[in-house]
Parts: C-alpha cells; structure tokens; sequence
C-alpha cells in the first residue's frame, strides 16, 4: 500500500500534482495542493513526485 502527502508549506501552487495524478486524488484549492481522496488510494505511480517542482509532493510505501 502507498500513502501520498503533501508538504503544504513547500507547496508552491503550480497543481502539476493535481492535474497529473491517474488515482485522482488530490486536489488544489486556495493556491496550495492537497490530498483531496484517500491517502491509500495512491497508486505508488511517483508522478506527482516527478512534476513537483519544490518537493512537496511524496509517497511512502507501508
């Protein structure tokens, strides 16, 4: 299982994680990204990873 977060104080609000993510499960709102589904949900893709530019965007594998 992987868990996606969102460092929120890094988040310099492009939405690349947002817009990228094949689970859908995050969101942007208020200029910052966040996970808007379940955290579990996540695929383990790396995608929003890969197109965050400040390093806000992480997955953990539990």
């Amino acid at each position: 299982m992987f868990v996606v977060t969102i460092d929120r104080d890094k988040c310099e609000g492009c939405g690349e994680c947002a817009e990228s993510c094949p689970a859908d499960i995050l969101g942007f709102e208020d200029g910052k990204a966040f996970v808007a589904g379940e955290a579990t949900d996540c695929m383990g893709c790396e995608t929003c990873v890969s197109v965050c530019p400040s390093g806000a965007a992480s997955i953990e594998e539990q």
